[in-house]
């Protein structure tokens, strides 16, 4: 990718923004009450990401964010991270997340079971509420034992997680998250 920068747009849920460097994505936020909002927080994260026209890979990520928001089928799955800002157990974790497909979800004990680690839930939780890619590493679909919703730390917190489960076709009729299948 080219230098860095920061990409705001208008998606179904708000408006989201990336962030990139040189190595890939080094950050995706998820819907503040304005474009200005938004723009604002990915530059208090990443106060390096100024300059540049978004790289063709960056357009690419959001045309598959806009498709999936939109609920069509899209694969994230090609979207290039920077990882180099987080550490191996994050990574591994993450890893994992990038894996559930639309419409499914993962429970932290899974994660945790899938890593080889199953007395790690907390920390996957831990891991998800810093995730500095939302809806490309898609905590989304991670919730709480027995289906339940959990938290989600991204801005409109547990109501933005339902709109997106909702979009992606992973609620049950009463409204809860459908669990596992991931």
């Amino acid at each position: 990718m080219d230098a860095s920068g920061i990409l705001v747009f208008e998606t179904p849920i708000g408006p989201c923004g990336l962030a990139w460097g040189e190595r890939g994505l080094i950050g995706v936020s998820l819907p503040e009450a304005t474009a200005e909002a938004t723009r604002a927080r990915l530059l208090r994260r990443f106060p390096e990401a100024v300059g540049s026209e978004p790289p063709p890979e960056v357009l690419d990520a959001k045309a598959r964010i806009l498709a999936l928001l939109a609920g069509e089928p899209a694969d994230l799955s090609p979207i290039v991270l920077d990882l180099g800002r987080v550490g191996a157990f994050e990574q591994r974790i993450y890893d994992i997340a990038r894996t559930i497909p639309p419409g499914q979800t993962l429970s932290y004990g899974e994660i945790a079971a899938r890593l080889g680690e199953p007395q790690a839930a907390q920390a996957v939780g831990q891991a998800m509420g810093k995730n500095p890619w939302p809806i490309v590493v898609p905590c989304h679909r991670v919730v709480g034992s027995g289906g339940k919703l959990g938290g989600f730390s991204a801005p409109g917190g547990t109501r933005t997680k339902l709109r997106i489960l909702e979009i992606e076709g992973a609620l049950k009729p009463e409204g809860l998250p459908l669990f596992g299948g991931g």
